[in-house]
């Protein structure tokens, strides 16, 4: 049993609670430290730590240090948060085992939305099983039926339309594995860029998050996977591409990077544990639609 099957029987088991229906457990924890015995003044100060530590960490992921307090390779103003890493990931994988997510139909497309901080909008429309041309704004993107896809675009006119060889390339993946272990591996198998390096990696598990459409399961398994990457940090005020707060994951710069170098850094909702994007753009839309150009509601 993995990291991914904990979180997978803990969810089955008593589902997520949200921070209202903690709260009660919290105020009880807190009057009970309060009211401890003068004669055992010693023994109820340390029950009153105890039981404020474990009411903050039931109601918060994080509990995040000042805006000044930074870390190696990050921001100034972007404080490093408390609370390891590893639980803010291993929160996300749960939230996203407990998402209902639709199942398409093979001819239809995965619709994303992303907002970058500079307020410019990318739309995509990729074909769920990969063989109909899609769109990445107004270029179109070649579908692969039958081994061959037509060329699109191309420098040389006399190219254009013609067919190359190609394999489907689906938005929707039902292939990716469903345990932390399982998905590291994959990870590492199918790394874009040196082994080993985990600011590459963490570049892989924003493009499976962004721009594919996953089973929760697998979901889940790409953020605990995540999570056993070495040299994780958390950081606190940290917005997303469209400006919403949240709790930042990132890696470190690879040795010999340029100065202004900045790391990868993914965020979360710090409340549902939801991802929301990185910190220079944003995923606001993401679902199927049934034709190339629609947009959801149309």
């Amino acid at each position: 049993m993995d990291d991914l099957d904990l979180i997978r029987e803990r969810a089955d088991a008593v589902g997520l609670a949200t921070a209202e229906d903690l709260a009660p457990a919290r105020e009880r924890l807190l009057a009970a430290a309060r009211t401890g015995r003068p004669r055992r003044a010693k023994r109820w100060f340390w029950t009153a730590g105890a039981a404020a530590a474990l009411a903050a960490g039931i109601t918060a992921v994080v509990a995040l240090a000042p805006a000044g307090e930074t870390g190696a390779g990050v921001g100034v103003g972007v404080g490093v948060a408390h609370a390891d890493p590893v639980r803010v990931l291993t929160e996300a994988a749960g939230a996203a085992l407990g998402e209902q997510a639709a199942v398409p139909r093979p001819d239809q497309f995965l619709y994303v939305k992303t907002e970058r901080s500079d307020h410019s909008v990318r739309e995509v429309w990729f074909s769920v099983d990969g063989t109909r041309d899609g769109l990445i704004g107004d270029t179109k993107i070649p579908g692969c039926r039958d081994g061959k896809a037509p060329v699109y675009g191309a420098n040389d006119p006399s190219k254009e339309g013609t067919l190359e060889d190609c394999r489907p390339s689906p938005a929707y993946r039902t292939d990716l594995p469903t345990t932390a272990d399982a998905m590291l591996a994959y990870l590492e198998e199918h790394h874009s860029g040196e082994r080993g390096d985990v600011n590459a990696l963490g570049k892989d598990v924003i493009s499976l998050a962004y721009e594919h459409a996953l089973r929760p399961a697998s979901y889940a398994a790409l953020f605990a996977a995540a999570a056993k990457v070495p040299g994780l940090t958390a950081l606190d005020h940290v917005t997303d591409g469209a400006g919403r707060p949240g709790v930042g994951i990132t890696w470190p710069v690879p040795p010999g990077s340029s100065p202004k170098a900045r790391p990868e850094v993914l965020v979360f909702d710090a409340t549902t544990h939801r991802f929301l994007g990185t910190r220079d753009s944003a995923v606001t839309v993401k679902t199927f639609v049934d034709r190339v150009g629609q947009r959801p509601g149309r």
